[in-house]
This record gives structure tokens, C-alpha cells and sequence, in this order.
């Protein structure tokens, strides 16, 4: 009982300074006015004053150019590649090569192309090889390439002569499966600018991601594949269209 009547007064002088602190409080201090009252800490807490803040990037001048000392007399300077011209030997899968955008939209390419690309399917459907020579030029600076080395007579005995089944149905399978795979659109503004078939070509091999490999392996088989990743290029059959309809050329090869 003693422990408990001394408890009891504990807690009613404890609720005497309560009210005591609430009644004779002074108003709650704005913002400003606890800056301007500069408040200081509790003698025992020792104050550390906080780092300076970090410089915001954003905030700080760009970083001067790096040039390169002039050459000394009698020393030769390195060499340079123009800005937009390709170095000597270069092949679509080298890194400084920009590598173009890859499109399926059939309806972003020229009518002459796209028209040109529509007979061509239309063609291969027929089993036929022979509904590919209106299309085959012969003779100027816009003939249609069908082999790297060239070839002599019939440009349509030469399809068929490729052709694993010695009648022109694999040239026309692979050549239908070309057309109807991605396209990339380069030389834009140049006398060779060329609408592409398949985007493969033009596009680093090891970069390919699950799904392309999907549609490349409609062209090729995984040993190919592998074989094109050393080598370092797709080196399987493409197709090119000129920006005028015309056909520049189906080939394969290095």
C-alpha cells in the first residue's frame, strides 16, 4: 500500500507540471522565427559541422576537347578518316560502321520498291524461274548482279545452276524468304543507295537478339551461323532494289 499511495503521487505531480507547461507556454514558433531565434543545442551534444554539398554535373562547364599535340618538323601526323567515308576494306560487321535502322514496314518503302518487291514475291510463287527475267537487266551500269565473279551466258541457266535441285525451286524458296524478312536502308543520297534484303547483312551477327536469330535461322542452319560469326559477316544469299524499282542484284558470298 505504501508503494502504491507514493506511485499515486508521483503520478499527480507529474500531471501538475503538465498542465502547468501547457497553460503557461508561450505560441508555437513560425520557420522564420526559429531561424531568427538561432536556437543552440543541449551543451552536451557535439555539433559537426555537415560536408559542403556536392558539385550538381549539370551545373559545371563542359569539358574542353582533347586536342592533339601538333606534329614536330619532320614527323608525320596520324592518319584520318573523313567524316562519312568508310575505311578502306571495312565490312558491315566492323564497329565504327553505323549500323541502319532495321524496318518490316513494307509501307514506308518507296512505290517503285515497294512494286518491284511485290513482283518478285509474286514470281517466286509461280515455281517458275523464268517469271524472274523481266525483271533481270543485262547490259549497262544498272544491270542486275547475279554472282560476284560473274557469270557467262543465260542469266536464267546461271539461277538454275545454283540452284541445289537444278531447277530453280530452292533459288526461288531462298528468295522469296529474303524478301519477306527485315530491310535496311542504306547509301541513303548517294549514287548506290539500295533498299536491302535481309537486314542480316548489314547488321553485326553477335548482336542479334533471340527473336532475329529466329528469322535468320529461316536462311540458314545453326552451323552456318556459327561459321558467319567467324567470319564476322552474313555472307548468305540478299537482294537489293534501287530507289527507282530497278534490281540491282541477288548474290552470295564474300
Amino acid at each position: 500500500m505504501e508503494i502504491g499511495s507514493r506511485m499515486m503521487a508521483q503520478r499527480s505531480v507529474f500531471a501538475a507540471l503538465l498542465i502547468g507547461l501547457c497553460l503557461g507556454a508561450s505560441p508555437a514558433l513560425s520557420l522564420s522565427e526559429l531561424k531568427e531565434e538561432g536556437i543552440s543545442p543541449p551543451p552536451d551534444v557535439q555539433v559537426v559541422p555537415l560536408p559542403p554539398p556536392l558539385p550538381n554535373p549539370a551545373n559545371q562547364p563542359a569539358a574542353k576537347p582533347t586536342v592533339e599535340p601538333e606534329a614536330g618538323e619532320g614527323e608525320e601526323k596520324p592518319a584520318q578518316t573523313p567524316a562519312g567515308e568508310e575505311k578502306e576494306g571495312a565490312s558491315p560487321g566492323d564497329s565504327d560502321i553505323p549500323v541502319p535502322p532495321v524496318s518490316y514496314d513494307i509501307g514506308a518503302l518507296p512505290e517503285p520498291v515497294r512494286k518491284t518487291r511485290e513482283q518478285l514475291l509474286e514470281a517466286t510463287r509461280t515455281g517458275d524461274l523464268e517469271a524472274l527475267r523481266p525483271f533481270i537487266r543485262t547490259e549497262g551500269e544498272e544491270a542486275t548482279e547475279l554472282s560476284l565473279g560473274g557469270f557467262e551466258g543465260d542469266p536464267i541457266a546461271h539461277l538454275k545452276q545454283m540452284s541445289g535441285d537444278g531447277e530453280g525451286q530452292e533459288i526461288l524458296a531462298i528468295l522469296q524468304e529474303v524478301l519477306e524478312a527485315g530491310y535496311v536502308h542504306t547509301d541513303i543520297g548517294t549514287e548506290n543507295e539500295i533498299y536491302l534484303w535481309p537486314y542480316f547483312f548489314a547488321v553485326p551477327l553477335d548482336t542479334l537478339d533471340a527473336r532475329q536469330r529466329v528469322e535468320l535461322f529461316r536462311l540458314v542452319t545453326a552451323g552456318d551461323y556459327e561459321d558467319m560469326k567467324t567470319f564476322g559477316a552474313y555472307i548468305f544469299y540478299r537482294t537489293g532494289i534501287r530507289p527507282d524499282g530497278s534490281w540491282a542484284f541477288f548474290v552470295a558470298g564474300d
